[in-house]
């Protein structure tokens, strides 16, 4: 049967507006079932803490219960390669680190590519890490923290969530710029246990983990890794004080596998963006010495480039090698 050319001509234009109305309606039905943020850590840790903050704030906002799934292990890579193999329809997320920048250096064996198969959502927040010491060394400021440490070679150990980790990154390149030799203790689980019983004697950990064992005198913090003082710990000094130029700051963003729509994208980040400029919660993260750091998925994504760059430094500087 052969159409009359009004009526082909019809059809062949809304077939050729397909393309760009159907993103517009995925992104108008998006989300229709929950969505799963995937956190490569264990509950408790600062990725946990803030992912969860965050999965309430979107939920509101999407209509649509957001919920956190914790996949540990390998330094994260578990749960980023959840996510690179997930469906890319916007339902399965990463809650990514500084730490997933790093393993882009550190391992040469995984089945992905960071840079190549996410896709840039949102920033999320930045805080300053802290130093903290167990209360019963004989150290109450970084000077001292620094002398007794090359008074006792190899006999200050320090913990962190694994190779990689931002705990594990800031501590080597607080080395590499002092010249101390410090200890490092992994751990696949949370070292807090360890280091509040001190079986471990400091750590470089992210302020929103420790904060509230330094209000409680549990740890004492020496210094926050920042280039200026963190609001949430008045007094405490930055490294940069008495290491000059030494500066690490721990971030966390969202992304999705590769090949998601650019609709649902756009819609994700304002929703993380509108909820990042919510009073209750920039209250609840300046509690826990974070700040917002709202950005364009476009933005994010350059952002993450120059994080691999400069990590990637470090890696081979330290000669760092990854679990086998």
């Amino acid at each position: 049967m052969q159409l009359p050319r009004r009526t082909f001509l019809h059809l062949a234009a809304g077939a050729a507006a397909l393309p760009a109305v159907a993103p517009v309606a995925w992104a108008q039905a998006y989300p229709s079932k929950p969505v799963r943020i995937i956190v490569g850590f264990p509950p408790g840790f600062a990725t946990d803490i803030v992912a969860r903050l965050l999965a309430q704030a979107l939920s509101e906002r999407l209509g649509q219960e957001v919920v956190v799934d914790n996949r540990p292990g390998a330094g994260s890579n578990i749960g980023a390669q959840v996510v690179v193999h997930a469906a890319p329809d916007g339902y399965t997320l990463l809650a990514m680190t500084v730490t997933n920048t790093v393993n882009e250096t550190l391992y040469t064996n995984l089945d992905f590519d960071f840079l190549r198969d996410i896709t840039p959502v949102a920033g999320t927040i930045r805080s300053a890490s802290v130093l903290v010491v167990d209360p019963s060394l004989p150290a109450k400021t970084l000077p001292e923290f620094i002398a007794y440490a090359k008074a006792n070679p190899g006999k200050v150990n320090y913990a962190s969530a694994g190779y990689g980790s931002a705990p594990n990154m800031t501590a080597e390149l607080f080395k590499m710029m002092t010249g101390v030799n410090l200890v490092h203790v992994p751990y696949k689980t949370s070292f807090v246990p360890d280091l509040l019983a001190g079986q471990v004697q400091c750590a470089f950990t992210p302020i929103p983990l420790s904060i509230g064992y330094i209000r409680g005198d549990k740890l004492r913090a020496l210094a926050v890794t920042s280039a200026t003082p963190s609001d949430a710990l008045p007094g405490v000094p930055t490294v940069a004080q008495f290491v000059p130029g030494y500066e690490a700051e721990i971030w966390h963003g969202i992304a999705a596998p590769k090949g998601t729509p650019g609709a649902i994208v756009d819609k994700l980040n304002k929703a993380i963006n509108d909820a990042l400029a919510d009073g209750a919660v920039k209250a609840k993260l300046a509690n826990l010495g974070a700040e917002p750091m709202p950005m364009s998925s476009a933005a994010f994504g350059k952002f993450i480039t120059e994080q691999v760059d400069k990590w990637a430094k470090v890696v081979k500087f330290a000669e760092m090698k990854p679990p086998e």
